[in-house]
């Protein structure tokens, strides 16, 4: 069975609802891992919004410490492991909050299984740079949030 990355907050291609985006509630949504890989070490999360007005997108979530037999990732349930930076300056989940009248945005939320442990919080791009050959398998669902209202950008 491949690994699968589910969440009951919402479906792969549905739209995130209003209380996970930062401009609202900023709940992180519950996330739903099945298939892990024989051999993985530990697991680690990305929320990535390729759409961004940015060269290279904006990262709302990086997370790590996973252990290999997690089964779920509770709502509101990171600090359980060792949330990492977001591109909003701050730590942990930073939900959907695309510029104002920019249209539908699309949330990757990436679940990586490494090989090894990560060390320490790296961004999403030093994880990516420094773990790519640690990686043994992968898996996403996408949502997708536009805030016609949304006064700030990403």
């Amino acid at each position: 069975m491949p690994m699968k990355l589910t969440s009951p907050a919402f479906a792969t291609g549905g739209d995130i609802p209003d209380r996970y985006s930062k401009s609202r509630e900023n709940d992180q949504p519950e996330l739903i891992i099945t298939g892990v890989p024989e051999g993985t070490r530990e697991l680690a999360v990305i929320c990535h919004d390729p759409d961004a007005p940015m060269p290279h997108g904006f990262t709302h979530w990086t997370l790590y410490g996973i252990p290999a037999d997690t089964k779920q990732i509770a709502k509101n349930g990171e600090r359980a492991y060792r949330p990492g930076p977001n591109d909003f300056g701050e730590s942990g989940y930073g939900g959907p909050q695309p510029p104002e009248g920019h249209g539908p945005h699309h949330y990757f939320f990436w679940l990586y299984a490494l090989n090894t442990a990560v060390e320490g919080t790296p961004t999403r791009d030093a994880f990516l740079r420094d773990y790519a050959d640690h990686v043994v398998a992968q898996s996403r669902i996408v949502g997708i949030y536009e805030n016609p209202g949304a006064a700030d950008v990403a």
